[in-house]
């Protein structure tokens, strides 16, 4: 999967705050991800995030 600087993630599930976007801030092995409700800041294995995507949106 495709996944760069800056996309914006749409989750299957949403975290507590009740968000469901994530922005990308680091991708490798492992995924930095910001929540757009609250800010929180989540590293993640890529292999659990890639599973948990339902659609990327490119910040061009």
């Amino acid at each position: 999967m495709d996944i760069r600087l800056n996309d914006i993630l749409l989750m299957k599930k949403a975290h507590p705050c009740g968000a469901k976007t994530w922005r990308v801030l680091r991708t490798g092995a492992d995924f930095r991800l910001r929540c757009e409700g609250c800010g929180r800041e989540v590293m993640l294995p890529r292999s659990k995030a890639e599973r948990n995507i339902k659609s990327v949106q490119r910040a061009e």
